[in-house]
């Protein structure tokens, strides 16, 4: 299954506010679809297959990846809800969202992908690379690039900057001081259920 392309409101009017996903609000209240104006109470499956596709949408990645990121939580010691949590937000791609150089994590992908930034002065191009604490991400030195990322950093799409990273707007370029902590996370969701959903597959 590939990357979603569709229309972006329409998952938000379903799933609620996702901040990595689109800046843009919707108007409607009700849940997208034919029978979003019914209110009935959802299963067990359906409250943790929602929270599981929360993830899936606001960190842009497909089943494989996902499933894939929690096997490795599952493997290390501690919370496997909050150990994946901290995967999916110390990605790049995330990480160039949140320290303000892109407006959504698909314009900070498409910043990754097209060789803007760089870690430790070396252009990496991979959207899942692991950041680590001490990593330096900054822009290349070219005047498109930092053209793009001075246009997205003057209108940031969140308003604070998690405390584990920090961002120099003149220089632009990033830190990352340690790993993420849980009350950081922009997206509300409960990690335990989707660690449920996929302990019953």
């Amino acid at each position: 299954m590939s990357r979603y392309r569709g229309p972006k409101l329409r998952i938000c009017r379903r799933l609620g506010d996702l901040p990595g996903l689109t800046r843009k609000k919707s108007k409607k209240q009700a849940p997208a679809g034919e029978h979003g104006q019914q209110i009935r109470k959802p299963s067990e499956y359906a409250l943790r297959l929602e929270e599981k596709q929360k993830l899936r949408f606001n960190y842009g990645l497909n089943e494989r990846q996902l499933l894939k990121n929690v096997k490795i939580a599952k493997r290390v010691q501690g919370s496997t809800g909050l150990l994946l949590l901290q995967i999916l937000e110390m990605r790049l791609d995330n990480t160039v969202f949140r320290l303000g150089m892109a407006p959504t994590i698909p314009a900070a992908r498409q910043l990754v992908n097209h060789k803007h930034i760089t870690v430790n002065n070396k252009i990496v191009s991979i959207c899942s690379y692991q950041c680590k604490p001490g990593d330096i991400i900054e822009v290349k030195n070219k005047t498109k690039s930092q053209l793009l990322v001075e246009k997205y950093a003057n209108f940031p799409s969140l308003a604070n900057i998690p405390s584990h990273l920090e961002f120099n707007k003149k220089q632009l370029n990033g830190k990352v001081n340690g790993i993420i902590e849980r009350e950081w996370v922009a997206l509300q969701l409960n990690e335990l259920l989707v660690v449920e959903y996929y302990s019953r597959k």
